[in-house]
């Protein structure tokens, strides 16, 4: 019974104010420094290839009801001139494809568009949030090796309350009132970005839920609901050669959310030639993580991040860690890259 009315009063003060001015709207994501355009459109067709990843997070293991997250995404450019189309594209054995003389000749990308789309799946409880959007940017090339790109997504968002899974200690709850169907709300969603990368840096600002909305996700006229609020991203990375096989490669991420607490990401990856690669994440006040990734052919990679959260808010002797894994897709790689060229 215990664990039913902690379990109650998490998802119950969700309910109430999830979509408020006081919590995060939006899901976490771990690995975002290996897909940075789940957060900015302007990433849209930075590489040479369609880009697909394919995430699942499982947050807070053992917790009932805990916050899981599902997303695919997709990108690829268009109009782009630096492919390299012949047969002695790909590596050559023994050489590293990524050491000091690949950066000496890394040039800027030739100005292209950009088009792609994302269907993320956000689930806390009985409530499920479905986003799918499509996306478009434009990169400009400013200097021999700096690129500057601006893009734009929208699309909608549905929010669900799922009425079968609601087990409540007290059956009657006046935010809820005599609720015996799902509740579902549809509500348009726009988010714009601008990307500034070269051969040893990149930097990025970006903003989600640029339109706010009313969302009331109860069955009672006495609860008016909350506004979704704009959430703001800066970003930036630096890439350090320590030898012509390895590379560190630190990053930085601040949040703002509207009256609600300010995020701060550090990430640290140590990349060993194009075949794999190790990190590890500290969010401020929040928690730490661990990760790894392997790029198993030049079509295929995956990797996988294990998160331990500190936040005495999130109920820490309830929680069990976070699980998160996400498999990449290189379609129409013609450069034959193991990994990203663009965004490391």
């Amino acid at each position: 019974m215990q664990r039913i009315l902690i379990t109650f009063c998490v998802l119950n003060l969700f309910v109430c104010s999830c979509i408020s001015l006081y919590a995060q709207q939006r899901p976490h994501y771990t690995q975002y420094i290996l897909n940075n355009y789940i957060l900015n459109p302007a990433v849209t067709g930075i590489e040479n290839y369609t880009d697909v990843k394919l995430s699942y997070r499982n947050q807070w293991v053992g917790f009932p009801g805990a916050p899981q997250t599902m997303y695919l995404s997709v990108h690829a450019p268009i109009g782009k001139q630096d492919y390299r189309t012949s047969p002695t594209s790909f590596q050559v054995p023994g050489e590293n494809p990524r050491g000091k003389a690949y950066w000496e000749e890394y040039t800027a990308a030739e100005p292209h568009h950009g088009v792609g789309g994302s269907v993320v799946n956000y689930k806390t409880g009985y409530i499920s949030r479905i986003t799918a959007t499509a996306s478009y940017a434009y990169h400009l090339g400013l200097t021999p090796k700096l690129n500057l790109s601006a893009g734009f997504a929208g699309g909608i968002t549905s929010f669900t309350l799922d009425a079968s899974k609601i087990e409540l200690a007290n059956p009657v709850d006046p935010a809820i009132g005599s609720l015996t169907s799902d509740i579902r709300r549809i509500r348009p969603e726009l988010s714009a970005g601008l990307w500034l990368y070269s051969d040893k840096f990149f930097a990025g600002l970006s903003a989600q839920q640029i339109i706010p909305q009313k969302v009331s996700l109860v069955d009672n006229n006495k609860y008016s609901g909350s506004t979704t609020v704009p959430h703001f991203f800066a970003t930036a990375g630096y890439r350090f050669l320590v030898s012509d096989d390895v590379n560190i490669l630190p990053s930085v991420m601040f949040r703002y959310i509207s009256n609600s607490p300010s995020f701060v990401d550090m990430n640290l990856k140590a990349q060993y030639q194009d075949r794999f690669w190790v990190g590890g994440n500290y969010r401020y006040k929040a928690g730490f993580a661990a990760m790894a990734g392997m790029n198993i052919s030049n079509t295929f990679n995956v990797s996988y991040s294990y998160d331990i959260n500190n936040a005495s808010y999130l109920l820490q002797y309830m929680q069990r860690g976070t699980h998160e894994i996400v498999l990449g897709f290189l379609i129409g790689n013609k450069w034959g890259d193991l990994c990203p060229r663009r965004v490391w």
